[in-house]
C-alpha cells in the first residue's frame, strides 16, 4: 500500500486588525513616522531653541555701548532703591500674567503663563510693535488646545485694554495730585491734537476701505471681529477675568512707571514721585506706537524729554532712562531668552 505524499502546509497568514477609523496600523511609532516624513523638523526646532540666544548675542554686541553707560551709572546708585525697582520688574510679568488670562475664558496653568511672559519679554525686545510677546503668546494658547481664531482674539482685546488702562492710570493721576503734579508742559496742545485726530480718523477710514474693496480679506477679519466682541461680553461678564484683565494691564503700566521712579531715587532725580510716574505715562502714551522693538529709542527720548521738562538735569534724566532700560531689559534679556529656548525645546512653544 502506497503512502500519500505529505504536503508542508503553510502557516496561516498574519491579519491585520483594522484600525477604529479605518486606517491599517503603521508598523512605525508615531515619532518616528514623523521623523522619517520630516527629517528636517528636529534640526528645525534645535535651530529655534539657540536662534534667540543668537538674536540678543548680536543685539548685545551692537549696543554694548549703552549697556556699558548704564552699567557705569548704576555703580553709583543706591542699591536699596535698585533691589525695589528690580522687585516692580518682576511684577511687571506677574501683571501681564494677569492681563493675558483675564483676555481669554478658559483658564491657563499659572506657572506655564508666567514663564510665557517672562519669555515674551525677551523676544519682544527683538521684534519691533510688540509683535515678539504677541507671537510666543499666541504660540502658548494654540498649544493649550485653543483655537487660533480665538486666540488671535485674545490679543487684540488685550491690545486694546492695555492703552486704554494706562489712560485712565494718568487720568487718576490727575485727579489726585492736581496742584502737584507738573504735567503742564506734558500736555498735548492743539497743535499736537489735530494730528492725532487726523492721524484716528485716516485709520478708521482705511480699515472701511479694505473691508469693503478686499473681499478676500473681508471673511476673515469680520470673522475674528465678531469671535472677538464674542470673547469680550463672555469675559467682561465674569468679574474676576474683568479685574485679571484690566487690573493687570494697568497695573503692568504702573509697575513700569515705579521702576524708572526707583532708578531716579537711586540716583537722586530731582522730580518727585507722581511727576516720574506721569512722565513715563504720557511719554509712553505719546509714542509708544511707533514700530521699535520694546519702545527703546523713541521712548526713551520721550521720557528724557518729560524729566527735562519737569526739571531734572538733562544728564541725570539721561541716566535715569538708562539705568531703567538696564533693569526692564538687559538684565532679564539672558534669562528670558533661556526660558524661551526652553520653553520651545519642551515643545510648550
Amino acid at each position: 500500500m502506497s503512502s500519500l505524499p505529505i504536503v508542508p502546509i503553510a502557516p496561516p497568514a498574519p491579519t491585520v486588525q483594522p484600525h477604529p477609523q479605518g486606517i491599517p496600523d503603521c508598523p512605525l511609532s508615531l515619532p518616528a513616522a514623523r521623523s522619517r516624513r520630516f527629517p528636517g523638523a528636529r534640526h528645525a526646532r534645535r535651530v529655534l531653541c539657540v536662534l534667540p540666544l543668537l538674536l540678543i548675542g548680536v543685539w548685545a554686541a551692537d549696543n554694548w555701548r549703552v549697556l556699558h553707560d548704564g552699567a557705569r551709572q548704576l555703580t553709583t546708585a543706591d542699591p536699596g532703591w535698585l533691589a525695589i525697582g528690580g522687585a516692580f520688574t518682576l511684577l511687571c510679568w506677574v501683571s501681564a500674567a494677569f492681563a493675558r488670562q483675564g483676555a481669554i475664558p478658559e483658564r491657563l496653568p499659572p506657572g506655564l503663563l508666567l514663564a510665557s511672559q517672562f519669555a515674551a519679554g525677551a523676544a519682544n525686545n527683538v521684534l519691533p510693535a510688540g509683535l515678539g510677546a504677541h507671537a510666543v503668546t499666541l504660540r502658548f494658547l494654540t498649544g493649550r488646545g485653543i483655537p487660533l481664531a480665538r486666540a488671535t482674539a485674545s490679543l487684540a482685546l488685550y491690545s486694546l485694554v492695555k492703552p486704554v488702562a494706562k489712560l485712565l492710570v494718568i487720568l487718576a493721576l490727575l485727579a489726585t495730585f492736581p496742584t502737584s503734579l507738573g504735567a503742564t508742559d506734558l500736555l498735548p496742545g492743539k497743535g499736537t491734537l489735530i494730528p492725532i485726530a487726523v492721524g484716528v480718523t485716516a485709520t478708521a477710514v482705511a480699515v472701511t476701505l479694505i473691508l469693503s474693496l478686499v473681499r478676500p480679506l473681508r471673511r476673515p477679519l469680520l470673522d475674528g471681529l465678531r469671535t472677538a466682541l464674542t470673547d469680550a461680553r463672555r469675559l467682561h461678564k465674569r468679574p474676576v477675568r474683568v479685574a485679571a484683565l484690566w487690573g493687570g494691564s494697568a497695573g503692568f503700566s504702573l509697575c513700569q512707571a515705579a521702576v524708572l521712579a526707583c532708578v531716579g531715587a537711586s540716583l537722586g532725580l530731582p522730580v518727585p514721585w507722581p511727576d516720574v510716574l506721569f512722565a513715563y505715562l504720557a511719554a509712553s502714551a505719546a509714542v509708544g506706537a511707533v514700530p521699535a522693538p520694546a519702545g527703546i529709542g523713541p521712548v526713551d527720548a520721550a521720557l528724557v524729554f518729560a524729566l527735562a521738562a519737569l526739571g531734572a538735569p538733562l544728564s541725570l534724566a539721561a541716566a535715569t532712562v538708562v539705568g531703567f532700560r538696564v533693569l526692564t531689559v538687559w538684565l532679564p534679556l539672558l534669562p528670558g531668552a533661556l526660558v524661551l529656548s526652553l520653553l520651545v525645546r519642551n515643545k510648550v512653544l
